[in-house]
């Protein structure tokens, strides 16, 4: 499979993956808001409909003339009456006006209300199965009970919550057995959600072509780019190599630029051809010659171990940039991790600068510094990227001291980066514990990882002592920390912990002089 079809496919999945989670939330957050929505509305319904029923309760009901359509209660005691001009007049008390105006409402298209009961009255205000889960649910102490239901294809929102028995009701209700404060039933409000779901299926499908216009637009713009910029060049460049040594190799500024990363690449390769012409040339040099090769070829070997140390704070500076990118609205989080950032770059230099001055003696420079701040930011970057790996830190410094704080820091980054390796991919925590002792700092870390094989511990700290894999490290981590410890006028020791890993202990005076070294 090309690179290129490799790229876009790889972009289309993330694009996919990131429009169906954006998909899913905003479906879902529609929905609920749409439900939300409708069971305000029905909240609103409700205690209109029981206020009007409260209304008909205290005036003892409401009365009407008799007529066809308008006929009287029979599960009434006193359902009708008559006026001193003969009119016959029919009650209705808070449940049958519930129920007229539920019928009025439901003409219109409106919602739908019903007050029903465990033990009703009237055969007609008998519970349907959710009212009745409801109601059993209101027993239990429930308060409100919240349904969506689809009914012949058709989706509708059922609120129910209890009515209480009051005074006026017991005129009503007294023989059932009921007393004051009993949940004698409940009021069901449905309302229709059949234009809210259709909305939402519109909206959806909105997305949905969104999407995949976004992700055939892409692959597109794409492929045409990935074309013109990446695999035409590549391929005079492939061409140009294959054709070499027969053909020299010419690089055309109007074919390849040289202000890109294939630019710069075709560059290398000009550079590698000379290079190649040149040792062509020295191919019946004297003895002297391969051996000055063979010394070069193991300065590669060490500068390929090298890039581990330069790779470990380069790992945790890019976890930093991916967390910033995603709190650009953090300020304080940007900060801090800028200032990550500038540590890690820090350590990058100081690496290659120990190189510079391996054998070679300075002085250090000691400033006013925060030794508990040090050990969180190391911690911090160090463990970034890497959620399996707890921190157990317990710095109780607790005051600014005068010392060699970036050696200090250096030492810390390289004893915490070999915490996170030894415990790699497994659980693990990283324990650190610092404390002012005796007028010296005294600093503790502690990994669960396998430990050091005790046959290692006494050459540990020697230069270029390793037991990684080629390129993985180059013993001087351990090397220079002890020689910046010594130059410091402190020790820095190791042994293995009892069913755990390894434990540094690092001992530092606060007068780092006292060890006879100057110190600025």
């Amino acid at each position: 499979m090309q690179l290129k079809t490799k790229l876009i496919l790889l972009i289309s999945l993330v694009i996919c993956i990131s429009y169906g989670i954006t998909f899913y939330r905003t479906s879902s957050f529609q929905e609920n808001l749409v439900v939300e929505q409708a069971t305000q509305q029905a909240k609103m319904l409700f205690n209109q409909i029981r206020l009007t029923r409260q209304w008909v309760s205290d005036h003892n009901g409401l009365f009407f003339v008799k007529s066809t359509g308008v006929e009287s209660n029979p599960f009434l005691e006193q359902g009708e009456i008559q006026d001193s001009q003969g009119n016959w007049l029919v009650k209705r008390n808070p449940a049958m006006v519930t129920r007229e105006l539920s019928a009025y409402a439901a003409k219109e298209g409106m919602g739908q209300f019903n007050v029903t009961s465990l033990k009703p009255m009237n055969p007609d205000n008998a519970p349907d199965s959710f009212e009745r889960r409801s109601l059993e649910r209101f027993a239990a102490g429930a308060v409100e009970a919240i349904e969506i239901e689809q009914v012949d294809g058709n989706f509708r929102l059922r609120y129910m919550a209890p009515l209480t028995v009051d005074s006026n009701c017991l005129g009503c209700h007294d023989d059932q057995g009921y007393v004051l404060g009993d949940i004698r039933g409940g009021m069901n409000v449905t309302v229709p959600m059949n234009w809210a779901y259709a909305e939402i299926n519109s909206n959806n499908w909105m997305l949905l072509g969104i999407a995949l216009a976004t992700i055939i637009i892409v692959s597109l713009s794409l492929y045409l780019l990935f074309n013109s910029l990446v695999a035409k060049r590549l391929t005079l460049l492939a061409d140009a190599m294959d054709n070499y040594p027969e053909k020299p190799f010419v690089n055309n500024g109007s074919v390849i630029e040289n202000s890109d990363e294939i630019g710069v690449l075709s560059q290398h390769f000009h550079d590698l051809c000379r290079r190649f012409e040149t040792s062509q040339q020295e191919l019946d040099a004297t003895q002297e010659q391969v051996f000055q090769n063979e010394k070069q070829a193991a300065l590669g070997r060490l500068v390929a171990g090298v890039s581990h140390e330069i790779n470990n704070p380069l790992g945790g500076m890019q976890n930093c940039l991916q967390t910033m990118r995603r709190n650009m609205d953090q300020p304080e989080l940007q900060n801090r991790y800028m200032t990550l950032l500038g540590q890690g770059i820090e350590r990058i230099k100081g690496t290659v600068q120990q190189l510079l001055n391996i054998g070679r003696k300075e002085p250090l420079k000691t400033t006013l510094g925060d030794i508990d701040q040090v050990i969180r930011d190391c911690l911090e970057l160090s463990c970034l990227g890497h959620k399996n790996i707890q921190q157990d830190l317990q710095l109780e410094i607790g005051q600014p001291v005068d010392s060699g704080i970036e050696a200090l820091r250096q030492v810390v980054m390289n004893l915490a980066g070999n915490a996170v390796q030894a415990i790699g991919a497994e659980e693990g925590t990283i324990k650190v514990v610092s404390r002012l002792e005796n007028g010296s700092i005294h600093i503790e870390i502690s990994d669960t990882g396998s430990g050091i094989d005790p046959e290692y511990l006494d050459n540990i700290f020697e230069p270029f002592f390793t037991t990684k894999e080629v390129g993985e490290g180059t013993g001087l981590g351990l090397s220079v920390s002890d020689s910046l410890i010594k130059r410091l006028g402190g020790s820095l020791a190791v042994k293995n912990v009892p069913d755990s890993g390894a434990c540094f202990t690092l001992t530092v005076p606060l007068h780092p002089s006292a060890a006879g070294e100057e110190v600025k």
